[in-house]
């Protein structure tokens, strides 16, 4: 008789290897929605004020200061840069560019004004008080929106690049790429600095991003989507842009090119419909 050779059972791997088993449950465990990317926050406004503004200004920088405006605006043959009060609109200083120029983004530092041109290479800087020119200084590519921390310059070009420069020197010390997730994120136009942020107009759209800048993260998005009455934009320029701060009192402003108002926003979170104050003044 044939003797048989008893054989060790076979176990399932699962049970030979216990934290294989255990990943597995994990992973199993886990919802679409919890190793899904986490979305951008949204943003939505509401109105506390409306300003009068110019409608023939093709508003390409903005900035404010002590209870003024400061506005770059556009246009071969219309660039100018102006100081107006903001509760009337009215402009209360000007000096126009040459008809050479396109006058872009601008922003103030210290005791200056610091402005762009758009094809030209070629910027500006006045003294604040009287617009008289101290100097000029040159930059590759094109010029689009330019803002302040106070120890840096930051340039937008029009791509996902947001250029940092010297103040002094204005040499380009590095760039950085804006991005939404892992998508690049450009036409990156009128910038302002606020509360640690870089807020950016998204060039023909009712969008700014809330920009990280140490890296480049877009952290939220603001839609301002119905803030003008469509009735206003009789031309195809006539888009979102122009975005100011008063770190003071903590106000927003926002206009664009050829609008007739500026407003001054809350940003509240897109679950809540945009909506306008009755503390709304010169409607």
């Amino acid at each position: 008789m044939k003797a048989s050779a008893k054989t060790a059972p076979v176990l399932p791997t699962l049970l030979i290897f216990p934290e294989m088993f255990l990943l597995a449950v994990a992973l199993m465990a886990q919802s679409p929605e919890k190793t899904a990317a986490t979305p951008t926050p949204e943003y939505t406004f509401e109105v506390l004020h409306v300003y009068p503004h110019d409608p023939h200004a093709f508003t390409q920088g903005l900035a404010y200061r002590d209870g003024f405006l400061y506005e770059s605006t556009g246009l071969n043959g219309r660039s100018s840069l102006r100081k107006v009060r903001l509760e009337s609109g009215e402009v209360i200083q000007r000096i126009d560019l040459g008809m050479d120029y396109f006058g872009e983004g601008m922003t103030l530092l210290n005791h200056t004004v610091v402005q762009l041109t758009w094809l030209s290479h070629t910027g500006f800087v006045y003294d604040l008080t009287g617009f008289h020119l101290l100097r000029q200084f040159a930059y590759s590519g094109e010029g689009w929106g330019l803002t302040t921390h106070g120890r840096e310059l930051l340039l937008s070009d029009g791509t996902a690049d947001i250029r940092v420069l010297d103040p002094v020197t204005f040499q380009e010390k590095r760039h950085f790429s804006v991005h939404d997730g892992s998508d690049p994120v450009a036409k990156l136009n009128e910038l302002e600095f606020v509360e640690g942020q870089i807020y950016a107009n998204v060039w023909q759209t009712d969008r700014i991003a809330r920009i990280s800048p140490k890296s480049g993260r877009v952290v939220g998005w603001i839609d301002l989507t119905g803030i003008l009455s469509p009735m206003y934009r009789r031309e195809q320029n006539a888009v979102l842009n122009g975005i100011a701060y008063d770190p003071q009192q903590k106000r927003l402003f926002v206009t664009g090119k050829l609008w007739p108002s500026v407003f001054q926003i809350r940003v509240v979170p897109k679950s809540t419909q945009p909506r306008w104050s009755s503390r709304k003044a010169n409607p």
